[in-house]
C-alpha cells in the first residue's frame, strides 16, 4: 500500500467530499477499478487528521484485505462498536464494502445506533441498487470517480509547464519533467493518447510493457470480480458466456462514439464472423442487454443518449457508447490513429463529467451536436474534431451549431483550431488548452 505522504492530490474528488463532511448523508465513491477511490479515503482521512481529528475516531476498512475477509454484516458491526469513543465520532471507511452480503444493514446501523461520518467505495453501480437507496431513504450522496483527466496526468506523472513568450508575443507553454527535459505540450498529450489515466501507470512509468500488464490486471479484476462474480447476487441474470462478454467488449470499444443499438450487435458478431467459437446463431437482443448493462454497472463503459433539441426531450433512438479510459481500449485493440476523431471525443465526453455537467448528443432535424452539456447554472454545445484547417470541415462542423438559435455557449474543440478564434459567434478552441484551462 503506497504510504499516504507519497499520494497524490485528486482535489476535485476531495474537495466534495470535504464538502460533505460531518454532515448526515453516507458518502458514496463509485468508478472502475483502480481508478483511485482508495487512494482518495486515505487522502480524506489524512485531510481528517490534519484538522484536528485524531487517529483513534477513524476506522478504516478494506474489504479486499484479508484482515476482513469473509467478515459478515454483523462482524462489521461488532468490529466498529468494539472501537467506538464515548463522546466521540467516529470516520467510518469502507473500501469495496459490496463484496459483504448484506453490508447495508451494519451501514444503516452505524447510522442509527453511532455518532458518525460514513465514506463508501464500490467499483460496482450495483451498490447503489433501489435496494440499497430504499434502505437509506435516500440518505446518501454518491461521488462519481474516473480515472485521471489530462491535467491531473501531467501531474502524476511529474511534468510541470512553462509558459514563454513568443516573437509574435502568442504565450507559448512546454512541460518539462523531473530532470529538466522539455517536450511540446502535444507529444504528452500523445502519451495521455496512448497510456490512458490508470494512476497506477504513473508508478511504472510511461513504459508500454509495464502498462499493458497493469491494464491486463485492471481488465481481468473487472470482468471477474465486477461482472462474473457480481452476477451470482440474487435477482440478477447470470453472465455466463466469458466469450460472448469478451466480444461485446471488443464491439463497443472498436465503436465508441458511433451510433449502436444493443440489437444490433448480435447480428454483426453472427455477420462478421466474430464469434468464433463455431455457433451460428446470433445471441438474442435479452442477452445482449444483460451484458451491456453488466459493462455499464461495472463503470467500464457509459452510455450517452440524444436529446432533442428542438422538442426538448430524450429520444429512444440510438445512443453512443465510450469507454472509461483510453488506455484500456489500447490495451484491447491495440494502438491506431484510424478512429482519432472519436478518441478525441471519448476524452472531451469524461471531461465534461469530470467538470460535473449532465451531457447528451443534440439532435437538431437532421443534424447532430456532439454534445449538449449542462449543469445547476448553464449549457454549452460542443463540436469535436482533429482539425479546423479544412474549409469543408470548418462548414461542417459549423453548421449544426449555427442552426441553434439560443444564446448559450458554443465551442468547437480540435488539436489543430487554424488561425481564427471565432467564426460567426462560435469559439474555437484547442483541445489540448481547453483540457489544461477551462
Amino acid at each position: 500500500m503506497k504510504p499516504t505522504n507519497e499520494l497524490k492530490k485528486r482535489d476535485i474528488y476531495l474537495n466534495k467530499l470535504i464538502a460533505f463532511q460531518d454532515t448526515e448523508p453516507v458518502k458514496v465513491i463509485t468508478g472502475i477499478r483502480r481508478c483511485g477511490k482508495s487512494s482518495l479515503l486515505r487522502l480524506m482521512a489524512q485531510h481528517l487528521l490534519g484538522s484536528g481529528v485524531s487517529p483513534a475516531q477513524i476506522i478504516e476498512m478494506n474489504f479486499e484485505s484479508y484482515d476482513f475477509k469473509d467478515m459478515t454484516s454483523d462482524d462489521i458491526y461488532g468490529y466498529v462498536k468494539a472501537k467506538a469513543l464515548p463522546d466521540k465520532r467516529l470516520y467510518l471507511f469502507f473500501d469495496e464494502i459490496q463484496r459483504v452480503d448484506a453490508w447495508e444493514n451494519a451501514v444503516n446501523a452505524f447510522r442509527v445506533d453511532m455518532d458518525c461520518d460514513i465514506y463508501l467505495t464500490g467499483s460496482n453501480a450495483y451498490l447503489l441498487s433501489s435496494e440499497y437507496s430504499t434502505y437509506l431513504s435516500g440518505r446518501c450522496i454518491e461521488i462519481r470517480m474516473l480515472p485521471l483527466s489530462f491535467a491531473e496526468f501531467i501531474n502524476f506523472h511529474g511534468f510541470v509547464i512553462r509558459e514563454s513568450m513568443g516573437a509574435l508575443g502568442k504565450v507559448r507553454r512546454r512541460a518539462y519533467d523531473a530532470q529538466g527535459e522539455s517536450y511540446e505540450l502535444k507529444e504528452v498529450f500523445e502519451a495521455y493518447l496512448r497510456f490512458g489515466g490508470m494512476p497506477g501507470i504513473a508508478d511504472v512509468g510511461l513504459d508500454q510493457e509495464k502498462a499493458m500488464i497493469l491494464l491486463d490486471g485492471i481488465y481481468s479484476t473487472v470482468i471477474v470480480r465486477d461482472i462474473l462474480e457480481r452476477e451470482k447476487r440474487r435477482g440478477q441474470r447470470q453472465i455466463t458466456d466469458a466469450v460472448l462478454l469478451r466480444k461485446i467488449i471488443l464491439f463497443l470499444a472498436d465503436n465508441i462514439g458511433s451510433s449502436i443499438s444493443v440489437s444490433s450487435i448480435g447480428n454483426t458478431l453472427v455477420n462478421e464472423g466474430l464469434l468464433d467459437d463455431g455457433r451460428k446463431s446470433k445471441p438474442s437482443a435479452h442477452t445482449v442487454q444483460a451484458y451491456v448493462y453488466a459493462l455499464l454497472e461495472s463503470y467500464f463503459f457509459y452510455e450517452i443518449k440524444r436529446f432533442d433539441i428542438k422538442g426538448k426531450d430524450f429520444l429512444r433512438t440510438l445512443g453512443k457508447y465510450y469507454i472509461v479510459d483510453i488506455g484500456l481500449r489500447n490495451y484491447l485493440l491495440g494502438f491506431r490513429n484510424r478512429d482519432s476523431g472519436h478518441i478525441l471525443e471519448n476524452i472531451v465526453y469524461f471531461e465534461l463529467l469530470r467538470r460535473g455537467y449532465d451531457v447528451a448528443i443534440g439532435k437538431l432535424g437532421d443534424s447532430e451536436i456532439d454534445f449538449i452539456a449542462l449543469n445547476a447554472d448553464t449549457k454549452m454545445y460542443i463540436q469535436v474534431t482533429e482539425s479546423m484547417n479544412s474549409e469543408a470541415v470548418r462548414t461542417r462542423e459549423l453548421a449544426p451549431l449555427q442552426r441553434i438559435k439560443d444564446n448559450y455557449e458554443k465551442i468547437i474543440l480540435s488539436t489543430d483550431t487554424s488561425f481564427e478564434n471565432e467564426f460567426d459567434g462560435i469559439k474555437s478552441i484547442n483541445v489540448i488548452d481547453w483540457l489544461i484551462d477551462y
